[in-house]
């Protein structure tokens, strides 16, 4: 078995989720997934000139091969369109194997190991009080776990918070939204927020939230700290995803 195309699928105009096909020469088809928010057109090139054509011909079982090739083969490695272009190479060729083995993939990677799975709802208000009322009410359609964002004083566009009610959409427009940012102001309401959350929903339900890499490891860890007493299921993307 060999691979005799590697194809990629862009769609979503807008947003442009990004799709790798593999398909080897007796037939079999593997996806991966190489959608990069608001950079995908990088990686749909870097695919085409410089991934696919050092696919033809290789044996797709050869997955741990494929992945160091392509990560060593560069002079410049890593960032976000290297590594998401590999991914995506690795997810499609283990696609591939599991249907080669004629199982399902999870079966291949350890078999299944639980029997249900915890799932959040994205709950958002232009203030506390608002963002509260949506907390319950996804609280009320059986979601035992909420992220919780609201509007700050004084910032028009704060992450998180918009019109949708059942699901949120961050990419607003094909470019970036440019808006004015106060770390300051973000950091003195948050914890009000959870403060009042917690007063009205109790800590039965966990809660979650973003900060969208906004914050310095110092300001993040201030937060956290500010946070502890509300008990926060996970604080996410705390710092910029750069800062190791």
């Amino acid at each position: 078995m060999r691979i005799a195309e590697a194809k990629v699928i862009v769609c979503s105009p807008g947003r442009n989720f990004v799709t790798l096909k593999i398909t080897t020469d007796d037939g079999l088809t593997g996806i991966g997934d190489a959608t990069l928010n608001g950079r995908e057109k990088a990686v749909v090139a870097y695919l085409e000139d410089h991934v696919a054509p050092l696919l033809i011909g290789r044996d797709p079982h050869r997955i741990e091969d494929a992945w160091q090739m392509l990560y060593r083969g560069a002079y410049w490695r890593r960032g976000p369109v290297t590594m998401r272009a590999i991914a995506a190479v690795d997810v499609a060729l283990w696609d591939i194997k599991a249907k080669a083995a004629g199982l399902p993939l999870y079966q291949l990677l350890g078999g299944k190991s639980r029997e249900g799975v915890l799932a959040y709802g994205h709950a958002n208000g232009a203030d506390i009080e608002a963002a509260c009322d949506e907390v319950e009410r996804y609280i009320g359609l059986g979601y035992k776990a909420v992220r919780a964002q609201s509007g700050v004083p004084g910032l028009e566009k704060p992450y998180g918070v918009s019109g949708d009610r059942m699901f949120y959409e961050p990419a607003d427009a094909a470019l970036p939204t440019e808006t004015v940012w106060s770390t300051p102001k973000y950091l003195e309401h948050t914890p009000k927020l959870f403060e009042r959350l917690r007063a009205r929903v109790g800590f039965e339900v966990e809660l979650l939230h973003d900060v969208h890499h906004r914050l310095t490891p110092i300001e993040a860890a201030g937060l956290g700290r500010a946070l502890e007493p509300y008990r926060l299921f996970w604080l996410e993307d705390p710092t910029p995803a750069e800062n190791q």
